[in-house]
């Protein structure tokens, strides 16, 4: 079989996957469709180049090795920039320069000084840095959420340079003329040439597009588990976070607590100053709680004005001051809505692990010590006695800071 009958078959797979990529894209958030354009251009302009090779013989021999070469070295430089876009980053126009560079040399060691060695050496230089840029750029994208499919298309990205280096290496030892013509069945590189360049177009854009997949599903799943207007952890996460937490804690006798924290007066704040200004104070309160729970424990809304913090290691008295002063926090952190400034306090009751047999127990005990606190005057943490309480449960006035430790269960 000829090189061109092999560039045909091969030219005419990328033109039907670059098809069905275009089809596909239609589909895809408004995010990801600019790096399934810049990977559909490439496809088709490495499906261009191999059609040149295959049916470019009519042609002056310069120009049928320029628009080879410039469309194929033009389809890796789009790659590049799809995988780019893909990790959030904009293509530059600097880009373009290694495509420059390989089509100059193309022009000049094809038409002004014909050098098939020289010629070969520079485009295949210029198709490594590219694949290579586009490995590191995979690999720095995806670091925190690598996938099978991001490690395929690395994969496929080091198959082909490596391919790339290996008939460069063939090629400069075979003595080859300056006018040997690469598009002819004389050499075998010239057969397995086109076969490895589908690796990208045909095997890499179906790992492209479950690329794209796997964010789609990782966002899916971080939406269904954060509060929108928070952005903290909704009451599914925060369930099936504490229910791992419990069963450790209960299999390595770990200590854990967990605090039930509601706004006071928030229907005031709402009826007052409308549900615009609710939704600003409910943003407030979460990032002060946020701020304060980032070393100490999970935090979540659970409900309207209601978070919910778990304290995975902490005993009685470290879960006590460290709910303390998430209250403080937002005591003390003035919350201004751009017409007047809005006092805000939380209540809180707090639960620390003991002889529970579910998180649910736990949580319950909670729930009652924060409606003990309400009823004794908000702005104040109560704790939960022991589930067999030995002793009366503890509301501590926040403002005079009596907290009765030993009476923690």
């Amino acid at each position: 079989m000829e090189a061109a009958t092999i560039f045909t078959a091969v030219s005419l797979m990328m033109f039907a996957n670059g098809l069905v990529l275009v089809l596909v894209s239609r589909d895809l958030p408004a995010e990801l469709r600019p790096a399934a354009n810049w990977w559909q251009i490439g496809t088709m302009l490495i499906a261009i180049g191999c059609a040149v090779f295959a049916f470019g013989a009519p042609l002056p021999r310069p120009v049928m090795l320029f628009g080879a070469n410039a469309t194929m070295v033009l389809g890796l430089t789009a790659y590049q920039a799809a995988i780019q876009s893909f990790c959030g980053k904009r293509a530059r126009p600097v880009q373009l320069l290694p495509a420059a560079i390989a089509i100059s040399c193309g022009l000049w060691f094809s038409l002004v000084t014909p050098d098939f060695r020289m010629r070969v050496l520079a485009v295949s230089a210029v198709w490594d840095w590219l694949m290579l840029a586009s490995i590191v750029e995979l690999r720095r994208g995806s670091r925190d959420t690598a996938s099978v499919s991001s490690r395929i298309l690395i994969g496929i990205f080091a198959l082909v340079l490596v391919y790339t280096l290996f008939r460069l290496a063939a090629y400069l030892s075979m003595g080859l003329g300056p006018d040997f013509a690469l598009e002819t069945g004389s050499a075998w590189p010239n057969l397995v040439s086109p076969i490895i360049m589908t690796l990208l177009p045909v095997v890499g854009t179906t790992a492209f597009l479950l690329m794209c997949s796997d964010r789609l599903r990782r966002q899916l799943e971080t939406a269904a588990a954060t509060d929108y207007l928070t952005g903290l952890p909704n009451r599914r996460a925060f369930s099936e976070q504490a229910a791992t937490s419990f069963d450790a804690a209960r299999r390595h006798a770990d200590d854990l607590a967990v605090a039930v924290l509601d706004i006071d007066h928030f229907k005031w704040v709402n009826d007052t100053h409308g549900h615009d200004v609710g939704d600003q104070a409910l943003a407030h309160v979460a990032h002060c709680l946020a701020e304060q729970a980032r070393d100490t424990g999970m935090i979540a809304r659970t409900g309207g004005e209601e978070f919910t913090v778990l304290l995975a290691g902490l005993g009685p008295a470290e879960a006590i001051a460290a709910v303390e002063r998430m209250l403080r926090a937002v005591e003390h952190a003035p919350f201004d809505h751009g017409l007047a400034p809005v006092p805000l306090t939380l209540s809180a009751g707090i639960a620390a692990r003991a002889g529970d047999q579910t998180f649910d127990e736990m949580l319950r005990r909670a729930d009652n010590a924060l409606y003990r606190a309400k009823h004794a005057g908000r702005n104040r943490l109560a704790v939960s006695p022991l589930p067999d309480p030995v002793s009366a449960p503890v509301i501590a006035p926040r403002r005079e800071q009596r907290l009765r430790v030993g009476a923690v269960g």
